[in-house]
């Protein structure tokens, strides 16, 4: 049976994570832990090693880290791997009115997983992608920046107004995940 870390402090991605692996069958076993790692700047996928190589080695065990980014099309991809941040000092109104005077409001939500087997290895990167549009915000507000982000495959409904496993098919997160997935899986039946 395969098992890791999932480094998170946040109760709504674990609980996302256990879902989509449960419903995909999969007997991976999933154990969180909050620790504090440095956060770098740069790209999504340099922000993504740094933090997984960092918890490998505080953990000393086999650990999967996430980072989740909100790139908008007229932005060039900003606000990216900084979402979090722009949230805490704007809020959903305020990442709406980033986009006002452009003539798109086309956003990519993206989802990086990193894998560690352990202290001393490189992560390996599993990135999702759902492509979609920033709306006015609608549904429940306490997960993020769900209520503005509107998945072209979502039936005109914002990840927010999106029951969880409805959203859990389409979302970034899972399709990062389930590429985690099969090569866990993969890695398990060589060992």
């Amino acid at each position: 049976m395969t098992s890791f870390v999932f480094v998170t402090g946040n109760a709504n991605k674990l609980k996302e994570v256990k879902a989509i692996l449960a419903a995909g069958g999969s007997d991976i076993q999933v154990t969180s832990q909050a620790i504090d790692v440095p956060e770098v700047q740069g790209s999504t996928q340099e922000v993504a090693i740094a933090k997984c190589r960092a918890a490998a080695e505080k953990l000393g065990t086999a650990c999967v880290t996430e980072d989740t980014a909100l790139c908008f099309e007229a932005l060039d991809g900003l606000p990216g791997p900084y979402i979090k941040d722009f949230m805490a000092k704007i809020g959903h109104d305020g990442l709406n009115t980033l986009l006002d005077g452009f003539p798109t409001r086309a956003a990519t939500a993206l989802c990086t997983f990193a894998y560690s087997p352990g202290p001393s290895h490189d992560p390996i990167l599993f990135e999702g992608a759902t492509q979609g549009t920033i709306v006015a915000a609608r549904g429940p507000t306490h997960f993020g920046w769900d209520p503005i982000f509107q998945p072209d495959e979502g039936g005109g409904k914002t990840y927010a107004e999106m029951h969880g496993s409805e959203k859990n098919l389409i979302s970034h997160r899972y399709r990062a995940l389930e590429k985690l997935r099969v090569y866990l899986s993969e890695q398990a039946t060589k060992a």
